[in-house]
């Protein structure tokens, strides 16, 4: 199983990007990342600028949104709704996307879902919860 380091992933999508900008080919990891680093523009001057940007910390506490993190959910977000994984995201997805009306909008749902249940279980040192997922999604409008 492959288990990139914190500053490796942050890279991947920087370097998928840079690649993206200069017309080279790109991997179909690559083509999904640079599809979801297309919808956010806010992180365009951050990835152009990776080298300055990679190893830096975004405290949370400070209320600093983390792009890398945002955007690693969204690449984790493809995965599961690719595979239906939980059984039953993909549904949740599209009856949220069908009430937003827009599918960034319920993708951020979704992403939000995930980042939740993340933070429960490094908290409670226990595995992510796939059930309590879903009741978060069955929860978002």
């Amino acid at each position: 199983m492959y288990a990139p380091s914190r500053d490796e992933a942050r890279q991947f999508l920087a370097d998928a990007w840079a690649k993206y900008r200069a017309g080279a080919p790109l991997t179909g990891l690559e083509q999904i990342a640079v599809g979801i680093i297309a919808r956010h523009p806010e992180y365009h001057p951050l990835l152009e600028d990776a080298e300055r940007h990679v190893a830096r910390d975004y405290a949370p506490e400070s209320g600093e949104i983390n792009p890398f993190l945002h955007l690693s959910l969204h690449l984790a977000v493809a995965e599961q709704l690719s595979i239906d994984q939980p059984p039953g995201i993909r549904a949740e997805f599209e009856r949220i996307r069908a009430a937003l009306g827009d599918e960034h909008a319920a993708l951020h749902r979704v992403v939000d879902s995930l980042a939740e249940t993340i933070w429960q279980s490094q908290r409670s040192g226990t595995p992510p919860d796939g059930a309590r997922y879903l009741a978060l999604l069955r929860a978002a409008p």
